[in-house]
């Protein structure tokens, strides 16, 4: 399969260009879709010589641009020594070609580059079968501009075409074929992760699922949460695999954090099917953290997107899920505003947090131990001597009180599961259990 990026040059000078129309309804600021674009292209080591906004009167079908503009961009490329011209639209596999005509550099359209930084960033053999899956899908589409080179009319009688013709049959029979193999395997991936979260279930530890946009401070509020080390940078896509780690919550409760590949606007259809598996994660949490970057000016564009992925894997307030805003990068805030917004996130029931400093961390850790934790309390009375049943309780259970009674008994208030309490009456019957006391 052809690469999207050439990886033998050291650095590649590179423009990008925002395509953006003024009837688009809705459309995100553009300057902030053209930076973020920038983003991209730098995950990718490309050196970005220059970046615009491109506005289009109307969609070109040859060339998406219209002639005007394509002669134009041409001398720039001429000019800036460009090797790599990014797109921030998902272009057409002819515009693609055209384009690479015209201005003869190397064309890549937001859907190439994002698949490209997967398939670099991806380190389990899930992640790759998952890059691959959509890569696959990718250049499938686009064997018309990779087998240009071929002849086409030498041979042949008029029933069949010449070599150029089955040479792409034949590619695309290839193709096929292992994307119907990699769609076998991660089917068994999936089925793996299943028998996972049913093992999970049985312990029963509650599961809490980390979205949110790219770059919005998932891992490292993360790494903060779990003390943990996943790799945390500030850069695009940072974490693709799923991270699984334990968090103990206030009352000594554990539960399972899950770190998920981040979202971003017109992610493209090829990846939300391959990563579905991954993404299971979110579908089966108990309680799903959308982490939100507070400080980016364009975040609530940012979690429109993210809503709108979330819509379509099924996780949805109405369906009684919980979800929770955490509004993170309080630290980059600017000291005049952080009042304003910490107002705002009490009124939206948002926790505001700096993964960075550990701000709020404690109080979001408070709050998710009171939704998880619907374990009720009992009231649990042992003899002085019953040492081993007070040492059994702190293992199964979450002591939340004790006191000592002038007998040298202990009056313990504990929350016990329903399978560990019937497994503590049976190991400890001279236990005195009772409905906790109001």
């Amino acid at each position: 399969m052809t690469q999207l990026i050439d990886h033998g040059v050291p650095v590649q000078r590179a423009l990008v260009l925002h395509p953006t129309r003024a009837s688009q309804a809705d459309a995100r600021d553009p300057q902030a879709r053209l930076d973020e674009a920038v983003g991209l292209a730098q995950a990718l080591d490309l050196e970005v010589v220059e970046a615009r906004v491109a506005p289009l009167r109307a969609r070109t079908p040859a060339t998406l641009f219209g002639s005007g503009k394509v002669e134009e961009l041409r001398l720039l490329c001429e000019v800036e020594q460009i090797d790599v011209v990014m797109v921030d639209e998902a272009l057409s596999p002819v515009q693609q070609r055209n384009l690479e005509r015209a201005w003869k550099v190397k064309v890549v359209d937001r859907t190439g580059v994002i698949l490209e930084i997967f398939g670099r960033r991806a380190r389990t053999r899930e992640g790759r079968l998952q890059v691959e899956l959509a890569r696959l899908d990718y250049e499938r589409s686009r064997l018309v501009r990779t087998w240009t080179h071929l002849e086409r009319q030498r041979g042949g009688t008029g029933s069949t075409g010449g070599p150029g013709e089955t040479q792409i049959e034949l590619d695309r029979r290839q193709i096929a074929d292992r994307i119907a193999k990699m769609k076998r395997e991660l089917t068994e991936v999936r089925r793996t992760r299943t028998l996972h979260r049913t093992a999970r279930k049985k312990v029963p530890y509650p599961t809490i699922a980390l979205v949110g946009y790219t770059n919005a401070g998932k891992s490292t509020l993360f790494n903060r949460l779990t003390e943990a080390e996943v790799m945390a940078q500030d850069m695009l896509f940072a974490t693709l695999d799923p991270t699984l780690r334990t968090v103990k919550l206030p009352g000594g409760r554990p539960a399972i954090l899950s770190d998920t590949v981040g979202f971003i606007s017109d992610l493209p259809h090829e990846l939300v099917e391959a990563f579905r598996a991954t993404l299971e994660e979110v579908q089966e949490a108990d309680v799903v953290l959308h982490v939100r970057d507070i400080a980016n000016p364009d975040t609530e564009a940012q979690k429109r997107d993210v809503e709108a992925v979330l819509e379509e894997l099924g996780v949805t307030v109405e369906e009684g899920r919980r979800i929770i805003e955490v509004w993170n990068k309080a630290d980059l805030l600017p000291q005049d505003e952080h009042d304003d917004v910490a107002g705002a996130a009490r009124r939206a029931e948002a926790a505001l947090v700096s993964a960075v400093t550990s701000e709020g961390c404690e109080a979001l850790l408070r709050r998710l131990a009171n939704l998880v934790d619907v374990t009720p309390e009992i009231d649990v009375v042992l003899a002085a001597a019953n040492g081993e049943a007070l040492a059994w309780l702190y293992r199964h259970g979450r002591v939340m009180g004790r006191h000592d009674q002038p007998d040298g008994g202990l009056h313990l208030r504990v929350r016990l599961d329903g399978q560990a309490l019937g497994r503590f009456e049976r190991l400890f019957p001279e236990a005195t259990v009772a409905e906790a006391a109001e």
